[in-house]
């Protein structure tokens, strides 16, 4: 298994053309919408970033380290948890309130959708100013229509219409009000071409004032964050039909929540939904 993060840093020696790239975005989205839609109890990934998209043999994503995942109940408006995750990849409501739904991961995977378009991750203080941050930059360059300039330098060919639509979805994801994100079945939908990439009519939410660090509750930055009672269950999940792109580690997340996950993820029920770990 290769860490998508480590192609981000340069790290794998690996060039992946636009084909690879934009699969990798589909099939991640249709992973997240199998845990948000069709799993019983729902789940909520709740730590949607690069260094926890692995590449199999043929570089087919798989979503991994559940560590931080809540179950959902259908009844809930939103759940309110301790905030943990990473710092770039937070969704505002979940950051600054610890209201948790599914439309937190939704706007990690836009984050994560312009890293693979732009090849470069989230932030990069080797860069101009206006570059450092990747979201920030994006709107930037949707304001004057110049979103191209996203797209990784090292691509010589690549899809002009399907880039165009993986930013727009990107910056649909990242909207500050979750209620404008589309659900990630949405997402799939559009990425595969099926519907028509929405409308972009506000900014992205972002918060570009912090260091992008892992942080929990505990690491509470000028007393922004708050820990929020946290709901917890043991229901187990039924991933008989899960599909193969949803993988789960062992391994414990690189950001430690004070409240241990709901996922048992040693139980043989989700097998389906196990890959190799990492």
């Amino acid at each position: 298994m290769l860490f998508f993060c480590h192609f981000l840093a340069g790290k794998s020696g690996l060039l992946l053309d636009w084909p690879t790239r934009y699969n990798i975005c589909l099939e991640t989205a249709r992973g997240l919408a199998y845990l948000h839609e069709e799993s019983r109890p729902r789940i909520v990934h709740r730590d949607v970033k690069a260094s926890n998209i692995l590449l199999d043999a043929d570089l087919s994503p798989k979503i991994s380290d559940f560590g931080l995942a809540k179950l959902y109940d259908d009844k809930n408006t939103h759940i309110s948890t301790r905030v943990a995750g990473t710092i770039g990849y937070l969704a505002p409501e979940y950051a600054m309130r610890g209201h948790l739904t599914e439309k937190a991961d939704v706007f990690g995977f836009g984050v994560v959708a312009l890293e693979i378009l732009s090849g470069r991750p989230n932030s990069n203080t080797s860069l101009d100013t206006e570059k450092i941050y990747l979201l920030e930059w994006a709107w930037t360059l949707h304001e004057n229509n110049r979103v191209l300039e996203l797209v990784d330098p090292t691509l010589t060919i690549f899809d002009r219409d399907e880039a165009i639509r993986v930013i727009g979805i990107a910056l649909l994801c990242t909207q500050a009000s979750p209620s404008l994100r589309p659900p990630m079945s949405r997402v799939v939908n559009m990425l595969a071409g099926d519907i028509e990439v929405s409308t972009i009519t506000t900014r992205p939410g972002y918060l570009t004032d912090w260091q992008f660090n892992d942080i929990t509750s505990d690491s509470v930055k000028d007393g922004i964050l708050t820990s929020l009672a946290s709901k917890d269950t043991n229901s187990l999940i039924d991933s008989s039909t899960a599909p193969s792109m949803v993988d789960s580690s062992t391994a414990p997340s690189m950001v430690a929540d004070p409240i241990p996950s709901p996922i048992n993820i040693t139980q043989p029920m989700l097998h389906e939904i196990i890959g190799d770990g990492r």
